[in-house]
């Protein structure tokens, strides 16, 4: 069972099927045909989470038959991706959703009709300036991480011949407005908040640059200002696409699909003709568009208002998710735990922080309408967290800890404040600040040293707690006082919000001595 099989006439579909792969609805050719002469959408960054997501949406709507186009895709940084993970396999891939239960769900996706090398010294470039010159085309989206839509004064200075991302589409924006100044949409897909604006800043830089340098007239720049011609919706996605996974690998060739290399390109790059992620999934879009857009409602994204957008991710961030992830790998990594998904087999864990989001958070929850905030937080500990396909670590999670606390933590207990509600409501929010003090120390509660993961400020913030030990009697924590006074840190001072003895108390406890973290979790979690 190989993917380019699926395109022959002769191809054993009943073996696919009877094997559990759910397979396109639509005519391939067809399709790829249409979406050569009228493309309507140009998606950049080739990786595996626009395979497992961007492209398997559109999938999804060509399967209902209510469209007829799919997505051509660019590559702007690694083009081994289009070598050696698209053209081999005509484009196909296989998309293997990970579900907690411990089984997989096989789609393939066909969706994408063209892979092209975004770099004016391939032929691919020629490509590419003929479909933005195109009135047909409605949409350009990207997957190119948030670092991605960087530029500096070197790529700046080359002109109309750019390295990075944005300067290329910049350039390809300029072959549209030569064109007969077509409308497009600009439409990042990811996971940063307000991304539209990373694009918008993207491309007026080099614009205005290149403005400066004599290359472009002001009638370029007018047109990118103009609301009717160019827009920059803000989007919220959230799903986790893991490298390949190994027993995927194995579940796949148990089939006889065989399909199934690994990739590693020499920018390291990790890929497969398969991608494996998550079940679950979220693409919520502020809808914004100058020129039409693809119905990606067909395939279950959620159009909205730019407000609503910024309400997901404020929900996401400060209450659903983002918190509940950092609770839990400060108390992970001093538990011992390397998995998310031993965890939340842990019930003092598990309680924890389904605890705080149901009970601490949830009571100042920004609630965007368009998602429930509770069955949001059901399906991070219900499906997400416990998923064993996902090699995901605490102390991953835990990298950058201080500059995460303000807005995953900070931001609850303001709102707590801003709207007069009880603090004494608040138990396991300080407790999982407390936690940060201990973990600090880089000692596991079984007394055994282990490293606190990288951050900016772990050398400041160790030094602080550097006279505490843990198991010795009768100490002095006044040292907390610098500590949890640090808005930069907690987003607000937390003895001026009611906070800081509470907190101090249980940093108390959890120094106790061997065992007291796991004593101390457990004491408040159960009395919650």
């Amino acid at each position: 069972m190989k993917l380019t099989d699926l395109l022959s006439k002769s191809a054993n579909l009943a073996e696919w099927e009877a094997k559990g792969y759910q397979l396109p609805k639509f005519d391939i050719a067809a399709v790829a045909k249409k979406t050569h002469d009228e493309p309507t959408w140009v998606h950049f960054g080739g990786g595996n989470i626009f395979r497992a997501f961007p492209a398997a949406i559109i999938n999804d709507a060509l399967n209902t038959g209510e469209y007829d186009r799919g997505v051509i895709v660019a590559e702007t940084f690694d083009y081994e991706v289009v070598d050696k993970a698209y053209r081999p396999y005509q484009n196909l891939s296989l998309l293997v959703s990970l579900q907690s239960s411990g089984t997989i769900e096989k789609k393939v996706i066909a969706s994408v009709t063209e892979a092209l090398k975004a770099d004016p010294q391939f032929d691919d470039w020629k490509r590419l300036v003929e479909i933005f010159q195109n009135p047909s085309l409605q949409m350009v989206t990207f997957t190119i991480t948030e670092k991605g839509y960087g530029f500096n004064d070197a790529d700046l200075a080359r002109g109309l011949k750019p390295l990075f991302a944005m300067g290329k589409v910049t350039a390809l924006l300029f072959e549209r407005f030569k064109a007969g100044k077509l409308p497009v949409t600009l439409q990042s897909m990811d996971n940063c908040s307000h991304n539209g604006d990373k694009v918008k800043a993207g491309v007026f830089a080099y614009a205005e640059r290149w403005l400066a340098d004599g290359l472009v007239p002001a009638e370029f720049i007018d047109y990118l200002k103009d609301g009717k011609k160019i827009s920059f919706p803000w989007s919220m996605i959230d799903k986790i696409t893991p490298r390949p996974h190994q027993k995927v690998k194995e579940m796949l060739a148990a089939d006889g699909f065989e399909d199934n290399d690994y990739i590693e390109t020499e920018k390291h790059t990790f890929t497969a003709p398969f991608v494996n992620a998550e079940e679950v999934q979220y693409l919520v879009i502020e809808d914004n568009y100058t020129n039409g857009r693809p119905p990606l409602e067909l395939g279950g994204v959620l159009y909205t208002s730019r407000e609503t957008v910024d309400k997901v991710e404020t929900m996401k961030v400060t209450t659903c998710l983002n918190p509940l992830h950092t609770a839990m790998s400060i108390y992970g990594c001093m538990l011992g735990y390397t998995l998310i998904s031993a965890e939340m087999a842990d019930e003092d864990i598990r309680n924890f922080i389904q605890k705080i989001g149901y009970i601490e958070a949830m009571p100042v929850v920004t609630d965007p309408g368009v998602l429930n905030p509770y069955e949001f937080i059901g399906a991070v500990i219900n499906k997400r967290l416990p998923n064993p396909f996902m090699p995901d670590a605490p102390q991953r999670i835990a990298m950058d800890t201080s500059q995460k606390l303000p807005i995953r933590f900070g931001e609850t207990i303001k709102k707590y404040i801003a709207r007069g509600l009880d603090m004494d409501n608040l138990k396991l929010i300080p407790l999982a600040l407390a936690g940060y003090a201990r973990y600090l120390k880089g000692v596991k509660d079984d007394l055994q040293p282990f490293d606190p993961s990288p951050d900016p400020m772990l050398e400041e913030l160790q030094a602080i707690v550097a006279p505490l030990e843990v198991g010795k009697k009768d100490q002095d924590f006044s040292c907390l006082h610098k500590l949890y006074s640090r808005a930069d840190v907690f987003g607000l001072d937390l003895y001026e919000a009611g906070l800081g003895e509470k907190i101090e108390g249980y940093v108390k406890e959890l120094f106790a001595g061997k065992g007291a973290v796991r004593k101390t979790l457990h004491k408040y979690v159960s009395a919650r």
